[in-house]
């Protein structure tokens, strides 16, 4: 038997900790929260490598992301206790469920309704009460429960839309890795008033979200 407790207590030491995760909200939650839970039967056993791990039955092509990402990603957001989050690409609900213990509230978004019920369903389980999961097209977001303090987008994107960015409150921040492989960067956006600036934070190369693709140029 696999013992994922001690298996969490690794990941924050040697992944977390060794990647500049320093915010021990965040390390308690990840070491809290039980990643296996959201994986594949298949994959439970190596559900805390540093490694993305696909989600879902059949090809999905979804994964979650390496935890060493993940925590930087969420450390970037800045996530504070009475925000009401949107995550944008939930998955199976691992992101949500660490974010429910950094935030007042949390909105799951998942368009891929096998992915959207089995987040419910573990949420649920594990007696989660601050998020739910809704469903809806990912690049759209999710206005009508907005704006958001923070919308955490759990993928890469080629391009942001800016649907997303005027779901944000007033000084409201978007944490999301944009580009692919060697090129794909992590970027806080935050909102004042009608601008949007926006910062690098770190390099990072993560699958892509369904439905953020650059749009092809035609050619002659």
């Amino acid at each position: 038997m696999t013992d994922f407790s001690q298996s969490r207590r690794k990941m924050v030491d040697n992944q977390l900790r060794t990647n500049d995760v320093t915010d021990h909200r965040i390390l308690d939650a990840m070491e809290l929260i039980p990643r296996e839970r959201f994986v594949p039967a298949s994959k439970k056993v190596v559900a805390y490598i540093d490694e993305d791990l696909p989600i879902g039955s059949g090809e999905t092509g979804r994964v979650l992301m390496k935890p060493h990402i993940f925590g930087k990603l969420v450390q970037l957001a800045e996530i504070r206790e009475n925000d009401v989050v949107l995550v944008v690409g939930a998955g199976t609900g691992y992101s949500a469920a660490v974010v429910s213990n950094l935030a007042a509230s949390v909105v799951a978004l998942e368009e891929n309704a096998d992915l959207a019920r089995t987040a419910t369903e573990v949420l649920v389980d594990l007696g989660i009460e601050n998020a739910v999961v809704v469903e809806g097209p990912l690049v759209k977001g999710y206005a009508s429960e907005g704006p958001y303090d923070v919308i955490l987008v759990d993928g890469a994107v080629d391009v942001l839309p800016v649907a997303l960015t005027d779901q944000l409150k007033p000084d409201g921040r978007l944490a999301v890795i944009e580009g692919r492989g060697g090129a794909g960067a992590a970027k806080l956006y935050q909102r004042s008033g009608n601008a949007v600036s926006s910062r690098f934070g770190f390099n990072a190369a993560v699958s892509p979200l369904p439905g953020f693709e650059k749009t092809k140029d035609f050619v002659f």
